[in-house]
């Protein structure tokens, strides 16, 4: 950790390889080596989509590969949180409805600029053509609490919120007919989670209660379709076995009354061994052992991430 590491992802400049497959009768995975993830279940009569990408210029990419396999209309667009890399391409898809839960709205009202202009700043290859994105926020049409019950003509798909991990509004597309979850950032694979706006806490539990589904398919928010109940089963305990690590080193610091700078770079050489393949591993842990720092200090709930306040935390902690 000599050298100081360039910003957030602004090294990041290759282009990633898109895969669009199938993953069970009714669900497709946009993938793309480790860049966020893209949920689509085409139903009886229209097309649901979770996660939008980052722009509606990168949507049009998203829509294109849908059109290659169906012409049914793209009703519903589902936003499994709030983040800008998930939502801010939600104008591109013409959807009826777009769908959150109340959580990720009240969080939307509160933190949704501040997060928008904080995540450009990290990711410059992640917003393409970021001037097509509309003036504002993406606000849902429609908010649920809990669960919320859609059918795509005979298909049931449940909308369920599992409890709180990656933020506190996370929402799961679960299709109960074919066990299929399109999980958003809830779960990764062989990308490492951020964790900057999570509950370290609840995010172990929430995870057993994705795995109580019994899930034989899975979209992870990045990293590659999970395609086998052996594939989920590894999803699961790889994303649960980060957080676990990362708090637990964490923890052990603030009890021995460390600062934060000390924290970080014990917990940074702890993971690095065993983590440091996954995408955006360097980008990610100086945000998670912030937000595990202020959890494990008594600060339940995150605070605001602003572009400035990633540029002083990083300059702190990685020079």
């Amino acid at each position: 950790m000599s050298q100081a590491k360039k910003f957030a992802s602004q090294a990041d400049m290759e282009e990633k390889k898109v895969t669009f497959s199938q993953i069970s009768e009714h669900a497709w995975a946009y993938t793309a080596e480790g860049d966020p993830n893209t949920g689509i279940v085409i139903g009886d009569d229209c097309v649901l989509v979770a996660d939008t990408q980052a722009t509606p210029a990168m949507a049009a990419d998203v829509v294109r590969r849908i059109r290659e396999v169906t012409d049914k209309p793209i009703k519903y667009v589902v936003l499994t949180h709030y983040h800008a890399v998930r939502v801010l391409g939600a104008a591109g898809y013409g959807a009826e409805h777009v769908l959150a839960s109340q959580d990720t709205r009240d969080l939307i009202v509160e933190r949704g600029e501040e997060d928008k202009a904080s995540e450009i700043g990290r990711f410059p290859r992640l917003f393409q053509n970021v001037e097509t994105v509309p003036p504002g926020l993406t606000w849902p049409t429609m908010t649920f609490t809990g669960k919320m019950t859609l059918w795509l003509g005979k298909l049931e798909v449940q909308l369920i919120q599992l409890g709180r991990g990656h933020t506190k509004g996370d929402t799961v597309v679960w299709l109960p007919q074919e066990r299929t979850l399109l999980s958003g950032d809830l779960v990764e694979f062989g990308a490492t989670p951020y964790a900057g706006d999570a509950y370290f806490k609840d995010w172990p539990q929430t995870l057993d209660n994705i795995a109580a589904l019994k899930p034989v398919a899975l979209v992870p928010g990045r990293g590659a379709a999970l395609t086998t109940p052996e594939a989920v089963a590894e999803g699961l305990t790889g994303t649960r076995n980060f957080i676990s690590d990362v708090y637990a080193s964490v923890q052990e610091g603030v009890k021995a009354g460390r600062d934060l700078n000390a924290v970080y770079k014990d917990t940074y050489e702890k993971l690095k061994p065993k983590y440091s393949q996954w995408v955006i591993f360097d980008h990610c842990m100086p945000f998670d052992v912030s937000r595990a720092y202020d959890e494990a200090s008594g600060h339940a709930d995150p605070r605001v991430w602003t572009a400035e306040r990633d540029v002083e935390m990083w300059k702190a902690l990685e020079g």
